[in-house]
């Protein structure tokens, strides 16, 4: 997964928007050939940036725009002295519009153009301009077999707008997907590109808006927005005369027999994230642990719901589902926070009991499911969720009236309004245990300290993600409690900039 890049517009589109303002940024006078060169200059640019050596391209062309800009590409190669060749998989001559004086162009400059063959030897970088962002059914021959040929290459690929057979809107990989190194992506950022299967095809990411006019891009409302620090909000520098209970407290609420792991980084973090005072509710079994390991955290041994009752009016947030359980336990703790008027940040087990029917939660929370949590809280397969994340985390939002986080890569933050955040940020070295019950107890603690819902669940899991990044650095086998400091440190690192 790339990391983020915070020089890349906030703005997220569909494939059919950014189709969309083509057609605008082309009726408002700027023809639709000289944004098909000034996309093949920004290619170009790109593909010599990243392999000043390689000496040697061969463009993949299709039958749309995008075989236009690869066209043009090689053209642009070949003046510059580099060994070009274009492979056709769509016949040349069925080009049709700014495609075909592309390739007009191409074949009066020399490029040799070649009906493409599984048999043929890959030469330099690799282009793909297969397919476009109007694909919406699963690739079909022979462009299947085109893509398994450059997949299959050893080659350097440069993929132009998007990896050829990944959804624009969802990041699915629809059949074969081309696997590029390097996607250059034009006029408005794909939100496709951020979710999904897409992770793992688009490699590093550039954009170039094409010199569009900007009062025509801000004119398109987008479907998404980046995960990016200046959009989300400042931890308040504390004042001098700052005391615990102005920071909110936080009650973390799980760990059954065997789980109480879970309850005691959710803990930790919500301490670590700044939070006045932090309580934990668990299991007696747990009870000489939880005091070794956090001395600072107030731990109550809980039988039954009704050893809550009178910590329940003292409580700002409330962070139930770590190691929770699904048993009469879990069933009675859960059905106190329920009906508590504090806010409540709802994890794991507290949102398969959720599924189940067991329990309802009210209107204005957060939820953070990972995909399975998610399938079934929406009663589909998690094949199904993982094919259109956005969509599901929408319709989570909506369905429980809820900030919902949908965590994986490329996370993504909803709410009942249709707003959508995705993050950028991260590694796959966050591939681990215990990380989500870190993600809850931060999430708690900000809105302890003044945050929204909605606030919190962004800022939450962009200074999450961050945390990942920045450990990253040592190597996989990260263990979830190393996130606390760093998370403290990126916490404090907002606080003590201006706003």
């Amino acid at each position: 997964m790339r990391h983020s890049s915070d020089d890349l517009p906030t703005a997220l589109y569909s494939g059919a928007q950014v189709r969309a303002l083509d057609a605008r940024l082309i009726a408002a006078g700027t023809p639709g050939f000289e944004l098909m060169q000034r996309a093949a200059h920004a290619i170009w640019r790109a593909l010599r940036r990243r392999w000043p050596d390689a000496g040697a391209v061969t463009v993949l062309a299709g039958h749309g725009n995008n075989a236009g800009d690869g066209y043009l590409v090689a053209t642009l190669a070949l003046r510059a002295g580099w060994k070009v060749r274009v492979l056709a998989v769509s016949e040349p001559q069925c080009l049709q519009g700014d495609a075909a004086l592309a390739r007009d162009e191409a074949l009066a400059a020399g490029v040799e153009v070649l009906a493409w063959q599984k048999t043929h030897a890959p030469q330099g970088v690799l282009v793909d301009a297969l397919l476009g962002t109007g694909l919406s059914g699963a690739v079909r021959e022979p462009y299947a077999a085109a893509i398994e040929w450059i997949n299959g290459s050893g080659s350097p690929v440069l993929a132009v707008d998007i990896p050829s057979g990944i959804s624009a809107d969802t990041g699915e990989a629809l059949g074969a997907a081309v696997k590029a190194q390097l996607t250059v992506t034009l006029i408005g950022l794909k939100i496709g590109l951020f979710v999904g299967q897409a992770l793992d095809h688009v490699g590093s990411l550039l954009f170039d808006d094409l010199q569009a006019e900007p009062a025509i891009v801000a004119d398109q409302q987008p479907v998404a927005q980046r995960l990016a620090g200046h959009l989300l909000p400042r931890v308040p520098v504390r004042q001098p005369t700052a005391h615990k209970g102005q920071l909110g407290h936080v009650l973390v609420v799980g760990g059954d027999h065997g789980t109480g792991g879970a309850a005691l980084l959710s803990a930790q973090s919500a301490l670590r994230s700044g939070a006045g005072m932090v309580s934990l509710a668990t299991r007696a079994e747990h009870l000489a642990a939880a005091q070794t390991r956090l001395p600072e955290v107030m731990s109550l041994a809980a039988a039954s719901a009704n050893q809550l009752h009178e910590l329940a009016g003292k409580v700002s947030v409330w962070v139930v589902g770590p190691g929770l359980g699904q048993g009469a336990w879990a069933r009675s703790l859960l059905s106190l926070v329920s009906i508590a008027s504090s806010a409540q940040v709802w994890d794991a087990d507290a949102l398969n009991l959720l599924a189940a029917g067991a329990v309802s939660i009210a209107p204005g929370q957060v939820i953070t499911p990972h995909p399975g949590e998610a399938a079934r809280l929406l009663g589909i397969s998690t094949r199904e969720l993982q094919a259109d994340r956005p969509a599901a985390a929408r319709a989570l939002a909506q369905r429980y009236q809820v900030a919902c986080v949908l965590k994986g890569a490329g996370t993504l933050v909803a709410d009942p309004h249709g707003r959508l955040l995705v993050c950028d940020r991260g590694d796959p070295v966050m591939a681990g245990a215990g990380l989500g019950d870190v993600l809850a107890g931060l999430i708690g603690a900000l809105i302890a300290q003044g945050c929204t819902p909605w606030q919190a669940a962004g800022l939450g899991v962009w200074v999450h993600a961050g945390a990942g990044e920045y450990l990253a650095a040592k190597g996989n086998g990260l263990a979830a409690g190393d996130l606390c400091d760093a998370i403290r440190h990126l916490l404090q690192e907002r606080a003590a900039c201006p706003k």
